[in-house]
């Protein structure tokens, strides 16, 4: 066997199972043990202090600069009793990761040293903005930008350095991050919510977003990574024959956890558990060493952080145990991709959850009010929605029958679509003649409706299921906060509508509850085309939608056009989360990021092949060769009649050889003809369908040549071997 694979097999072999973190008692006992929580920040400032950062993250009220150095030493204080020597400013540019900077709390002054953090370096720092993706807000020269601290989230200890949740914005003020539009967003959803919640409940000030990210991924051993170049440059195998077994049985789905990852994974809950992480549920997923966490529910910030947070833990502590976690969504050929599945509901600051059905008429009513709403802002947006997911390594998964479908469409469940289905048949009503007897009595007409009764439609992207929404596309490595401020722009856009409806027909004249039933009736018909009951696999659907108008995404770089339309603009732009200039910069940035993970992709591809495939296919050519040389030395003449099939196989092999070397030059060829390309957009597109394209017919090739030439001599563990150790 080719003496890297065995090194990296011999290796895999040798790592046992091990725990590194193994807590006393219950998980109660340590849970936040590493973050500065409100109840901690008692002891550490004056009362004056606390308050001011308690309004800050109840209230969203701005933090009194003035207090700032007191907040300051007390955070310095707790971080040093935990054995924190640094901080850093921990935010998120728009590279779906993280970012940081370590500054000591060490000061030196005349030869002395001493430990100190003031309220300006709480506040603000200031790391170089130019070498983050920009989309053209920032010159190379004007490298400043800004991280300021996000109250809203709490700090944190990690690897001995105090981590400050923070947003980041350029020297003029422009949204360098996901962070900074989803918090408008949420505040531009709070206002328009609330005012819809007090056509039924005035006593309502403000509403939130609740967010539980489910996370899917792959773990593999680390010596058997490492030996795969595509693994460690690109997060997925850019060649690899399908194994003969993978998920075919489906027994790896929720079957007994492997001891080793099963040991990984108790690591990682208690570094997670004392991040303050409120992971709940492990599991099996489908394929082959593919594993799934989920928390529970919490504020969106929050769980946005900790979902960044928690894929940091991960692949540290993975590290310990001698594996490798994998984000990308689409590692292995031939069975499922990894997601995140983003269970999204709305609740008013008096903890009423208005996607929650209700018992009652009244209820029931608000309940429609926002379903309605929620409809229409999907339907009018769903695929600049579907836009957020759209990535290089999200492309391979969606439209694959373990993903949603690569088109937006919404499943209600049988009782709520007949309830639509009811309302949209009422005959239109009169609003000069509607009484409020007949008012009641529409809404009266609204059947009971409980939470979960009705089945997952696991097919569908959109799915409601009893109090929430399950937004199923997002790639497992995504940063979910762009989807998520996307979405609670369009439906802010939509409350906002629901209401200015609401008080036109009122101020005509018509009975409250008889004007909210007109707008429901209204902006569910207008939506009906997005709701979709059945298999958003079957060809049947794909069919359907087309007929309905909604567009798939079919192509990547085609679908960031989506943020240069109109009517994209204006959202953001009305809702006050993004403003025009922030909107481009946003589809420079996505063409800029697919065309470069292309082009990494492409030269990985052609390097492998080049530098192992083809030279592994030439010394068993030889072999081969040999081997026919020797027959035909023993049996002269005859030869032909003991070696037809060495024949065959050798000719095979060099036909693609000949075509392998043929195939990564035009692929070298198709990179420079993009890379002349100077609009970013339009190398995009050419990357997307000519690279891209001339990639799989690469690959073809390869993988066919790995069931031919001798295992012995094939160089990369394979698929058997990554997913079966």
């Amino acid at each position: 066997m080719a003496i890297f694979r065995q090194r990296a097999l011999n290796e895999a072999s040798a790592h046992d199972v091990r725990r590194f973190y193994d807590e006393d008692g219950p998980v109660s006992n340590y849970f936040g043990l590493n973050v500065l929580d409100l109840d901690k920040m008692r002891n550490y400032m004056s009362q004056e202090a606390y308050e001011a950062v308690l309004a800050s993250v109840r209230y969203g009220a701005k933090l009194d600069r003035g207090l700032s150095n007191e907040i300051a030493a007390g955070m310095m204080t707790w971080a040093m009793e935990m054995g924190a020597t640094h901080y850093t400013h921990l935010f998120q540019p728009l590279t779906d990761s993280t970012a940081e900077k370590h500054e000591a709390f060490i000061s030196f002054k005349n030869g002395e040293a001493f430990e100190k953090f003031n309220g300006s370096a709480l506040v603000q720092q200031e790391p170089d903005a130019s070498s983050f993706p920009n989309g053209g807000l920032r010159n190379t020269f004007e490298a400043r930008g800004y991280s300021a601290w996000d109250p809203s989230s709490p700090v944190f200890i990690m690897d001995g350095t105090l981590c400050i949740p923070s947003v980041f914005v350029s020297y003029t003020g422009e949204a360098l991050d996901t962070k900074v539009p989803n918090l408008k967003s949420l505040h531009a959803l709070s206002e328009a919510a609330a005012s819809v919640v007090n056509l039924f409940d005035e006593s309502v000030k403000a509403v939130k977003v609740n967010l539980g990210i489910e996370q899917e991924y792959f773990v593999v051993d680390e010596s058997l990574y490492n030996a795969r170049m595509d693994l460690r440059m690109t997060g997925r195998t850019v060649i690899g024959h399908t194994s003969a077994k993978d998920q075919q049985l489906e027994d790896h789905y929720f079957g007994a956890i492997p001891s080793r990852v099963s040991s990984f994974m108790k690591d990682f809950e208690t570094e997670a558990y004392k991040l303050g992480i409120l992971l709940k549920t492990r599991h099996n997923e489908v394929a082959p060493n593919q594993f799934e966490c989920a928390p529970v529910y919490c504020d969106a910030i929050k769980a946005i952080d900790q979902n960044m947070m928690l894929m940091i833990v991960m692949q540290k502590v993975a590290e310990r145990h001698h594996l490798k976690v994998i984000l990308h969504e689409k590692p292995f050929n031939g069975v499922n991709g990894s997601g995140k599945h983003c269970n999204w509901s709305i609740v008013t600051d008096t903890g009423v959850n208005l996607l929650s059905p209700g018992k009652t008429p009244t209820k029931n009513l608000q309940f429609l009010s926002f379903y309605a709403s929620v409809l229409k802002a999907v339907h009018r947006h769903h695929y600049l929605l579907m836009a957020t997911v759209a990535t290089l390594g999200n492309s391979y998964r969606l439209g694959g029958d373990e993903a949603p479908p690569a088109v937006m469409s919404v499943f209600s469940g049988s009782t709520l679509y007949e309830v639509f289905s009811s309302i949209m048949e009422m005959d239109e009503v009169n609003e000069s003649e509607t009484s409020a007897l007949e008012s009641i009595k529409i809404v009266n007409s609204i059947p009971e409706i409980f939470p979960d009764n009705t089945d997952r439609n696991r097919t569908s992207p959109f799915a409601f299921t009893g109090n929430r929404f399950e937004f199923r596309a997002v790639g497992a490595s995504q940063n979910v906060a762009t989807s998520v401020y996307v979405l609670n722009s369009i439906v802010a856009e939509s409350l906002r509508e629901f209401r200015a409806e609401v008080d036109a027909l009122e101020a005509a004249g018509e009975e409250r509850a008889a004007a909210v039933m007109t707008v429901v009736r209204r902006f569910i018909t207008e939506s009906r085309d997005i709701m979709f009951e059945g298999n958003g696999y079957s060809r049947e659907w794909e069919q359907e939608a087309q007929r309905r108008g909604l567009r798939p995404i079919v192509n990547v770089a085609q679908a960031y056009e989506v943020y240069n339309e109109p009517q994209t603009v204006e959202l953001f732009d009305k809702v006050g989360v993004l403003a025009p200039n922030e909107v481009e910069a946003r589809f420079e940035i996505l063409n800029e990021t697919y065309v470069k993970k292309l082009q990494i992709e492409a030269r990985v591809i052609g390097d492998m092949c080049l530098n192992h495939v083809i030279p592994a296919a030439v010394r068993y050519q030889n072999v081969l060769i040999e081997n026919i040389k020797g027959l035909k030395d023993i049996f002269g003449d005859a030869y032909m009649n003991y070696c037809a099939s060495e024949i065959e196989t050798l000719k095979q092999i060099s036909s693609y050889i000949n075509r392998i070397s043929s195939d990564v030059q035009l692929l070298v060829e198709a990179r420079k003809k993009a890379n002349r390309i100077e609009e970013i957009a339009e190398r995009a597109k050419v990357y997307s369908l000519e690279v891209k394209g001339m990639m799989d017919k690469v690959r073809i090739s390869a993988d066919n040549l790995e069931m031919l030439i001798d295992d012995e001599m094939w160089p990369l563990p394979k698929y058997r071997e990554l997913l079966f150790f």
